[in-house]
């Protein structure tokens, strides 16, 4: 707008109407009231505190109040009310109260009963009854007449309160004067509901019905619906529910799942379907809220039959959505039972479910998959199974991912003759059974170590062109070593190589690993040189295999020539080959070797773990060196690599046998500290380490303490 442009209040009150950001037209408001011979009116005023009020902006609209009695304009009682209830709206009740008082004393406005009747609005929706009560007499006392709209207000403010008996005195008045109307009558109705008293609230619909030929609104019914059913009063509800019908209203599908949710905990499940059955006039479809709700009611057939003809029909495409939704819910059973009734199955020949047979035509492959794959995830396999047989009568084909999927979790069960039912069956009605489908079945003959069958399916593996997997059969062969059967284990191997296949470096190292922990530590050694003469390249986990055989045996120029070997190969040792190795010298008493390989590690930049800083305390302590062993603990902390129980217990256990008990009691009051729990043999070793420094005192509080912890525990 230009400099020379005259400005005027229904310029600027057009001006803010136009805005849609409440900044913007704030930023205007402010420009506007520093012209020069320009001052705001009341509508300006309102207009930007409707704007104000709308975007939820109460610090502006605060602000904008505090402003109006110093406005060179004067304020109409009607403008004055809009203005009240724009600050209502945000709940600025004292802000609107103070701003009544300042106008009413300033002369600004000349208040009427208007005026009156928007404060008292505002004051009922806090609930302020003292506040309100005050307003009320001195509104009186001016000579203001009471109407209805004073009236309603103060019953809403009572009911906001939860002072039911002072609104209904005000209710009663109100009735007197023939001032109740739908709005009113919904008021007290809702808060009597609210308040739990059902019976007072229905009392006063059904006046209202009989005696003033007044309904209640559509949401007012739909609230007391669920409010009676909330405490417990379907019956009440139900007959809001017939009341709204007949009126024409039309309910919505949270307020028939409210309804049939409750008539279903009052095991009314007949009312139940009688609902669903208003659902399908109304073209409303069940969800899965309702549908879970209902189906753990019916115990009847004649039941079933009425629930799945106006229910589960009335789907159409959005019958797998449903039996998806039953399942994600934890429904399978129940999603399993309404397949089964929608096919008739288990039912008598005389069943009325023969005349739902058009629903076999609606059952497609994704509701059987759905159903099916959500019973094997809760572990009812049967009910799985038996389903998955009746798809022929539905006349649903099978898929090959639907017999993977039961095979699979079969064999996880460990029920290998039905996997082999089902692959047998899967043969005969044309589908050619997958990797995937011979590997469930091969897992399961490996949990069980089934070598002689694992064997007969590679055969068929092989003869079919699949690979097994390789976790399968490892799994099997230490299944076999840790049974003691490492020969069988062995023997398996090279039976596979006769069928085909070469078996995994890693299934090797699972045999070298059952020979050396049954203490067959060369038949583990011929078994690693006859690999490698098969041309196998044996990684760092079949070398650690080998060298922790090596060292338990204390074999060390052996180890020396198995690390040489495979430094050979160009294979960097890994920490758990150092860690091998530092244990190993360390047990020899060689410490100054194994800080030497403790430094090479970290030089090939291998992160010592706490393992490696247990073995070489533990190391140091035997052989004497209790500083040194501080020190690569210091390491230890320094590094943020946390020490654990054993780790405190090897340190605090080797300063007793050095001789230092009141290093290793600090580090017993640290550990438990940490809330770790020493072995008997931590504190038995301080106790005797004080008494062979004449330290009697401290070994007795010691000895008292680890009674008293054998008592506790």
């Amino acid at each position: 707008m230009g400099s020379n442009s005259k400005l005027s209040p229904k310029v600027v009150e057009a001006a803010l109407k136009s805005f849609k950001n409440w900044r913007a037209a704030l930023s205007y408001f402010h420009w506007a009231s520093n012209q020069e011979g320009y001052w705001h009116s009341c509508y300006t005023y309102n207009a930007m505190a409707d704007l104000l009020s709308d975007a939820r902006q109460n610090a502006p609209l605060r602000k904008l109040a505090e402003s109006v009695p110093n406005s060179r304009c004067s304020w109409t009682p009607g403008a004055l009310g809009y203005f009240l209830r724009c600050l209502g709206r945000l709940n600025l009740v004292n802000e609107a109260n103070s701003l009544f008082d300042e106008m009413k004393s300033s002369g600004h406005c000349v208040l009427n009963n208007y005026s009156y009747n928007c404060l008292l609005e505002v004051i009922a929706k806090s609930g302020a009854v003292d506040l309100l009560e005050r307003r009320l007499d001195e509104m009186k006392s001016f000579g203001c007449p009471v109407s209805k709209y004073v009236l309603t207000p103060v019953l809403h403010c009572y009911c906001n309160a939860g002072e039911l008996d002072k609104a209904m005195v005000v209710f009663n008045q109100m009735r007197a004067e023939g001032w109740v109307d739908q709005h009113v009558l919904g008021i007290l109705v809702l808060h009597y509901c609210k308040a739990g008293a059902v019976d007072t609230a229905f009392e006063l619909v059904e006046w209202g019905e009989k005696s003033l030929k007044i309904n209640l609104n559509e949401k007012t019914f739909c609230v007391l619906i669920r409010g009676f059913v909330r405490h417990g009063r379907v019956d009440k509800a139900l007959e809001l529910y017939d009341k709204m019908r007949k009126i024409g209203y039309m309910p919505d599908l949270s307020v028939f799942g409210v309804l049939i949710s409750g008539l279903c905990g009052n095991n009314e499940v007949g009312k139940a379907i009688m609902l669903c059955a208003d659902m399908k006039e109304l073209r409303i479809s069940p969800n899965s809220f309702i549908i879970s709700s209902v189906l753990p009611c019916i115990r009847e057939e004649r039941e079933m039959v009425q629930f799945l003809e106006v229910c589960f029909m009335n789907l159409g495409a959005g019958k797998r959505m449903l039996l998806e939704d039953l399942v994600n819910d934890g429904f399978a059973d129940k999603a399993y039972h309404m397949l089964k009734a929608a096919m008739g199955s288990g039912i008598s020949e005389n069943s009325k479910l023969g005349d739902i047979g058009s629903m076999k035509d609606k059952l497609d492959i994704a509701c059987f998959q759905t159903v099916i794959d959500g019973l094997c995830n809760a572990g009812e396999l049967d009910m799985a199974l038996d389903l998955f047989s009746d798809m022929d009568r539905s006349g649903c084909k099978r898929s090959v991912l639907l017999f993977n999927n039961l095979i699979l979790s079969l064999s996880n069960a460990d029920r290998l003759n039905d996997c082999f039912q089902l692959l047998n069956r899967m043969k005969e009605t044309g589908f050619e059974p997958t990797h995937f489908t011979f590997n469930c079945i091969f897992g399961c003959l490996c949990k069980r170590e089934d070598a002689a069958g694992a064997l007969d399916l590679l055969r068929e593996m092989r003869a079919r062109g699949h690979e097994p997997w390789i976790k399968h059969y490892t799994l099997l062969v230490k299944k076999l070593c840790e049974s003691g059967k490492v020969s069988d284990a062995c023997k398996f191997l090279a039976d596979m190589i006769e069928v085909g296949f070469l078996p995994d470096m890693i299934a090797y190292s699972a045999a070298i690993d059952g020979f050396i922990n049954n203490n067959e530590l060369d038949q583990s050694l011929i078994l690693f040189n006859e690999i490698c003469e098969k041309g196998y390249c044996p990684d760092v986990v079949a070398y650690n295999t080998v060298i922790k055989g090596l060292c338990r045996a204390h074999r060390i120029t052996k180890v020396i020539d198995i690390l040489k070997e495979m430094l050979g190969k160009e294979l960097a040792p890994s920490v758990v080959t150092y860690n091998l190795l530092i244990n190993l010298l360390c047990k020899s008493g060689d410490t100054n070797n194994a800080i030497h390989c403790f430094s090479r590690m970290k030089e090939n930049d291998h992160e010592p773990n706490v393992i490696t800083y247990t073995t070489l305390v533990d190391g140091l302590c035997n052989d004497g060196k209790p500083d040194d062993a501080l020190k690569i603990w210091s390491e230890m902390e320094d590094k943020r690599c946390q020490p654990n129980s054993i780790a405190y217990m090897a340190l605090i256990h080797g300063l007793c046998k050095c001789q230092k008990p009141d290093v290793a009691l600090f580090y017993l009051q640290k550990m438990e500290e940490k809330e770790m729990v020493p072995d008997k043999y931590v504190y038995e070793a301080l106790i005797d380490s004080f008494n062979s420094n004449s330290n009697k005192t401290m070994a007795d509080e010691l000895s008292e303490k680890m009674a008293r912890l054998s008592t506790a525990s």
